[in-house]
């Protein structure tokens, strides 16, 4: 097929200015066998059609939801699946979203005209937090951020040793890296360089950890061998905890301690 014959498929770079993807992203959906674009250019460029972009809205939707990688994959199976029942999906969050704003804006206004006159009931302010919350659950992901000291070497090691993808990595006119950003599950992980100035500092420079890191895996101890395989520092080994889940724990070149784990059934 001649490059940009048909204007009903669209390019990678299209695709993740129109969507907000990053083309590494979609890259990575490829590779895991979770979007395939139907066609490629002459040059061997991707090429995504309606069904393609049907499937990745599918995605882009179960992803808000908070379902990690591998849920989304065996939810679409290998066809395209019912645009219909996912849309009416969507439309049923929306709603209830919807519904929620219109009743808190209801109570606002039921109790900005009467604080003059009445003294604000303890229920009415209780039911105006339930409704606050129930719209505060509407947030878009969690973000953590750890520091390095090297963060070419750390985005190798949580990609090599502990599967995480996709990411991407920022560099300033030197080259230098000074930020980078990788998938973990349905999270995403930031990595900072050091900062005195703003006392940030890893925990290997400060010879201890105030904080872990806990990653919910589906199979420990294979995740675990494949940890150890590529060479990371184990703190303990796959083990059933008191509380209800079967984990590991290993330390990063930079000392932070991560926890991968699943509950037990």
């Amino acid at each position: 097929m001649p490059d940009g014959a048909d204007p009903m498929r669209r390019r990678i770079g299209d695709v993740a200015a129109a969507t907000g993807l990053t083309v590494r992203t979609l890259r990575y959906y490829e590779q895991i066998g979770l979007l395939n674009p139907a066609e490629r250019t002459d040059a061997g460029h991707r090429l995504y059609g309606p069904r393609d972009l049907e499937r990745l809205y599918r995605i882009v939707f179960l992803r808000q939801l908070g379902l990690p990688l591998d849920s989304i994959r065996a939810s679409l199976g290998d066809s395209t699946g019912e645009l219909r029942s996912t849309l009416r999906d969507h439309l049923s969050v929306v709603e209830t979203r919807i519904a929620t704003e219109n009743r808190l804006r209801s109570r606002l206004t039921r109790l900005v005209d009467a604080i003059d006159s009445t003294e604000v009931a303890t229920g009415d302010l209780l039911d105006l937090m339930e409704d606050m919350t129930m719209l505060d659950t509407t947030l878009d992901r969690r973000i953590a951020i750890l520091v390095y000291d090297d963060i070419d070497g750390a985005f190798d090691h949580l990609s090599r040793v502990f599967g995480f993808g996709p990411g991407e990595i920022s560099r300033d006119g030197d080259g230098n890296a000074v930020h980078a950003e990788i998938e973990a599950g349905d999270g995403v992980i930031w990595m900072h360089p050091e900062r005195p100035e703003y006392d940030l500092s890893t925990p290997k420079r400060l010879d201890g950890a105030s904080a872990t890191m806990a990653i919910m895996v589906g199979d420990v101890d294979s995740h675990h061998r494949h940890a150890v395989a590529e060479g990371a520092t184990i703190r303990y080994a796959p083990v059933d905890q008191p509380y209800g889940y079967r984990e590991y724990s290993a330390i990063d070149p930079a000392g932070h301690l991560w926890s991968f784990m699943k509950p037990l059934t």
